[in-house]
């Protein structure tokens, strides 16, 4: 039974990869703009991050103010810090 199930699961997702592809290929043959994949939105404000830590802000004080997450922050503030 978990046999059907999985491999039920398995064709599903293989169809929904095919579909994403379909999609992507589409956006990039489009002649503007074009597929550019998800802007960055932590690097693009890290030194605003950076600015808020030194004058003293909490990191979730800093993640709640500029609408990110605080394992965002913390990824800028600490980046040596091992990925999960």
């Amino acid at each position: 039974m978990l046999n059907v199930l999985g491999g039920v699961a398995e064709f599903e997702r293989e169809m929904m990869l095919e579909r994403q592809r379909k999609g992507i290929a589409k956006a990039k043959a489009k002649a503007e703009g074009g597929y550019k994949g998800r802007k960055p939105t932590v690097r693009a404000r890290s030194e605003e991050i950076k600015a808020l830590a030194e004058q003293g802000v909490s990191m979730g004080a800093i993640g709640a103010k500029l609408g990110i997450g605080n394992g965002s922050v913390h990824r800028v503030l600490n980046p040596a810090a091992p990925a999960a």
